[in-house]
């Protein structure tokens, strides 16, 4: 039982572009119908928990999966299954990057490949805000007054204040969030820098980006820019962004942008702890959730928080488009291949990863015209 799941994780963590949205669709697939490990009902639930705690969601479904079929032993080979293919393959391509990224026929394929990922990040704002809202048109937040309304009404005004936050008052991204989340219960309860990269620093900038990120890992941008190119300049913008694309382009989970930042400040040493890092938390909190999934599922209190902390998490996602958006939009070329990535993935069902490396591919080539 155990051989299987290793080598049906293994499969999906070698085969799963797409992001979270394909991972969570893979494994319903092979596991609901194919398999009929679980029933739809339970694979739901299974969503609706990791959804209540931080880190990358998948992974931590993955996590869930293992620890129904096979107890702990199934709870650890699900999980690690899951990533190790994408850590080898991102590892891999950072040692690439490494030599070779200051080539200009490396840096014309990456200049479109970040135009398609910010048209994805984009399509994922706008999926993550009409989960969150729930509703078509802004004029209904005015005009109802069902608590499903003010509900709305206080998500709408936790994530202007977020933006508000990271924008005009330069807080941090955990201060923010945490703010969300009090905003959030106070307001309901009324409704019934350094250049050295050493290495403990760089397993605890990890660790706690995976221990408080919500949301999704689009969100994760938002944490790398603050703790990794203004708090501890380590990156660029630009390498940031490349490393973004990177967790894009390749299966496995999103959250492996932190192997490839890893390997770039200190080599396969620091491409290991940055993803030991970023992704023990989910363990953690999976292990947690297990005993406690019923009574989190049913506290309002709680659920009143998550909703604070969520919309707290796409007003960090909107500054990343604030952030990101001037390098996007410098060049005809950049700017034309993000509008039409855009139309193209929100009308076709085409992989992003494949339209990632058209973009790469069509900004290359027009650079040698």
């Amino acid at each position: 039982m155990v051989s299987e799941l290793a080598r049906l994780f293994l499969k999906l963590g070698i085969t799963s572009f797409g992001g979270p949205a394909a991972h969570v669709a893979l494994m319903e697939e092979e596991f609901v119908h194919k398999r009929q490990w679980l029933s739809r009902e339970k694979f739901l639930d299974l969503i609706a928990l990791t959804n209540l705690i931080p880190g990358p969601n998948s992974t931590e479904l993955a996590i869930h999966i293992g620890y129904l079929r096979a107890g702990w032993l199934g709870f650890a080979v699900a999980g690690l299954c899951f990533i190790l293919p994408a850590f080898l393959i991102v590892a891999l391509i950072a040692a690439f990057y490494t030599a070779y990224a200051s080539l200009p026929e490396v840096q014309s394929f990456l200049v479109g490949a970040k135009a398609v990922v910010f048209a994805v990040i984009l399509l994922a704002f706008e999926r993550f805000a009409k989960s969150l809202w729930r509703i078509d048109q802004w004029k209904e937040l005015f005009y109802k007054n069902t608590w499903s309304e003010k509900r709305r009404v206080l998500v709408s005004f936790i994530f202007i204040a977020s933006i508000y936050m990271s924008l005009v008052r330069g807080y941090s991204e955990i201060l923010i969030l945490f703010n969300c989340g009090l905003i959030s219960l106070f307001i309901s309860a009324r409704f019934p820098r350094t250049r050295t990269h050493e290495l403990g620093t760089l397993f605890w900038v990890f660790f706690k980006i995976g221990a408080v990120l919500f949301g999704s890992g689009y969100v994760l941008l938002s944490f790398l820019q603050t703790e990794l190119v203004q708090a501890r300049p380590w990156l660029t913008q630009s390498q940031l962004l490349d490393a973004v694309t990177v967790g894009q382009f390749t299966p496995g989970p999103v959250f492996t942008t932190a192997t490839f930042i890893g390997y770039l400040l200190h080599g396969p040493v620091g491409a290991v702890l940055a993803t030991v890092g970023i992704f023990t938390p989910a363990f953690l909190f999976v292990a947690l959730s297990i005993p406690l999934y019923k009574k989190l599922e049913t506290s309002l209190h709680f659920r009143a928080i998550l909703d604070g902390v969520v919309a707290g998490s796409l007003g960090l996602l909107f500054t990343v488009f604030w952030t990101f958006g001037p390098e996007i939009a410098k060049t005809a070329l950049t700017l034309g291949i993000f509008t039409v990535s855009l139309v193209f993935l929100k009308r076709t069902r085409f992989p992003s990863a494949g339209l990632i490396f058209l973009g790469g591919l069509l900004s290359f080539f027009a650079t040698k015209i």
